[in-house]
């Protein structure tokens, strides 16, 4: 997966958030986490849509951890 760029956006005291970061980090190491309420331009974008996970700024998934979107990615 070299040159994809992984971000997590959560949000503080987020139980799914924690959740979806910890099954990512079983399946790939290395992805950046950013808290979706530093930033207004990307509170607007994702809102309560957290956590959202994008790969070179583009969303691969929200809510739940798409496992096999994920897998997808590493296989590049």
């Amino acid at each position: 997966m070299p040159g994809n760029r992984l971000v997590v956006y959560t949000r503080e005291d987020c139980p799914l958030c924690d959740e979806f970061a910890a099954e990512l980090s079983a399946l790939v190491p290395g992805f950046e986490v950013k808290d979706v309420d530093d930033d207004p331009t990307t509170r607007r974008r994702f809102g309560h849509k957290v956590p959202v996970l994008t790969c070179d700024g583009s969303v691969v998934c929200h809510g739940r951890l798409d496992r096999e979107a994920v897998l997808r990615l590493t296989r590049r």
